[in-house]
């Protein structure tokens, strides 16, 4: 939760001044820390949680423990469709954490899985070495 507070002062929300902090925390210990960026053709926008993930992804990290995803809303704000589907591809075994940023001591707990019942979900498709 520490994580997504400060990552949350990171935020780039100009329009709606609704600022998102998320941290996904790998199995190898490494945290992950990304915050809403927003643009004025509002499809363009990019939640904390993707940022996050796309950094650990990037880094080459591929087993995730949790995610902590704090913003200014009752309760929390939860992840977004998009994200819940990237979080059941990538991340399905993680535990999801989400408190208002006004409160973050109050925190409800949910596992990916449950986020997203029914996920649309491919085999991957077989590499060839080069």
């Amino acid at each position: 939760m520490a994580a997504a507070m400060k990552a949350r002062l990171r935020a780039v929300a100009p329009y709606s001044e609704f600022r998102v902090g998320a941290a996904l925390l790998a199995k190898s210990g490494k945290i992950y820390s990304g915050a809403n960026v927003e643009s004025a053709s509002y499809g363009l926008t990019c939640c904390a949680e993707r940022i996050a993930l796309f950094k650990a992804l990037t880094e080459g990290e591929k087993d995730f423990k949790a995610m902590a995803i704090v913003a200014p809303m009752e309760n929390g704000a939860m992840p977004c469709g998009a994200c819940r589907q990237l979080l059941v591809e990538y991340a399905s075994e993680a535990t999801v954490f989400v408190a208002d940023s006004r409160q973050p001591s109050a925190i409800r707990e949910f596992k990916v899985k449950e986020l997203l019942p029914g996920a649309f979900q491919l085999r991957p498709a077989r590499r060839k070495k080069l």
